[in-house]
């Protein structure tokens, strides 16, 4: 979605300009390509034996399980007379229009016709499916219509495969912003010593330490298959996470894993932690609701297996609620991709390379 105004990055034409292929929501140029891709839009917990309205890329979805339990996302709109399906109910593995009770299969086919009860709904009377998937306890749908393209896989978070680290989600979060923007600011480093002082960063170092507590030291960025990794990040944080005991300098790495997808890993110094060799993931999983509106889960992995679930939650709570007015009150809110759009410096390194990877892929 999402490129900036007022410049299209596609050709630096004026935002008027639609490139072939793509649509419009709500006055802003949509591409096909976010189309292609998958995207968070629940938590598994989230969706029963009970129809829930979802939303994607400004398309309501109504997502549901079918009698094998397997989840369901379709459009929220009955192709009869265009009611909310959302608003409907599931009978014996069908799902009924609150409209006219149309019925149909986990296929998305009419079957059911009430008003008329012998006759049968050809191929043509069928709801839009779209394929979904589950996986670290969120749903997961793709709107291509032809499916994921090229068997695009879902993005991988590699902690979750590693039995020494608990996992856990929290949120979700509703945040007035772009996907984009959300993105960018959880590969920020620059910002741990204002918006997170006394928690992630630090205005002054402890007494002793020589040096300046908002550096950010030159790291290192290489592009990857699914977007990019920096690494060699430092940060001096006076709470780096639930078990920190003192200030100490953390040791990070980023990596995007897909658009709208990122993942941080973080290692303290032993002298600073309650857990020996404590270290701990966190995969960051964007939802872009609309070219201005998002839903934002994290995904905990944690070096503890017998942990305070709610202090961790409330860790994450306070750290991204100290984020979310910042990143509301950015203008504009869909995340500038022209070069020369915004200001840079070398701090910036890992969100220009997130814009320059988005306008390759011609988001």
């Amino acid at each position: 979605v999402f490129l900036s105004d007022p410049l299209c990055s596609g050709c630096l034409a004026p935002r008027r300009c639609r490139r072939p292929g793509s649509e419009q929501a709500g006055g802003v140029t949509l591409s096909p390509i976010e189309h292609q891709h998958w995207h968070p839009v629940a938590g598994a917990d989230e969706v029963g034996p009970q129809l829930v309205a979802a939303l994607l890329l400004a398309q309501p979805l109504v997502l549901w399980r079918d009698t094998s339990g397997a989840i369901q996302a379709w459009a929220d709109q009955c192709p009869h007379r265009g009611a909310r399906l959302s608003l409907g109910r599931v009978c014996a593995g069908r799902l009924e229009c609150p409209y006219h009770g149309w019925q149909f299969d986990a296929s998305g086919q009419c079957v059911q016709v009430p008003a008329l009860p012998a006759f049968t709904p050809p191929a043509s009377h069928r709801s839009q499916v779209f394929a979904a998937r589950e996986q670290g306890g969120l749903i997961w749908v793709c709107l291509d219509a032809a499916g994921p393209s090229s068997g695009r896989a879902l993005p991988i978070f590699e902690a979750e495969a590693d039995a020494q680290l608990y996992k856990l989600n929290c949120g979700p979060y509703e945040v007035a912003t772009s996907a984009g923007r959300i993105v960018e600011n959880f590969l920020d480093m620059a910002h741990f010593g204002f918006v997170h002082e006394g928690w992630l960063g630090m205005r002054q170092l402890p007494d002793g330490v020589t040096g300046h507590a908002t550096e950010i030291p030159s790291y290192q960025v290489e592009t990857t298959p699914q977007g990019l990794r920096a690494s060699g990040c430092r940060a001096w944080q006076p709470r780096s996470s639930v078990h920190a005991t003192a200030a100490a300098q953390i040791d990070y790495n980023y990596e995007v894993i897909a658009p709208f997808t990122a993942v941080l890993c973080k290692v303290a110094p032993a002298h600073s932690v309650a857990l020996p060799s404590f270290r701990e993931s966190i995969a960051l999983f964007v939802c872009p609701l609309t070219p201005s509106s998002s839903r934002v889960w994290f995904r905990l992995a944690v070096a503890d297996m017998a942990p305070d679930e709610a202090a961790l939650r409330d860790f994450q709570h306070t750290i991204f609620m100290q984020d979310k007015p910042v990143l509301e009150s950015q203008l504009p809110k869909t995340l500038p991709l022209a070069p020369r759009a915004e200001l840079h410096t070398a701090a910036d390194k890992a969100s220009v390379a997130y814009r320059r990877h988005l306008s390759q892929l011609g988001i």
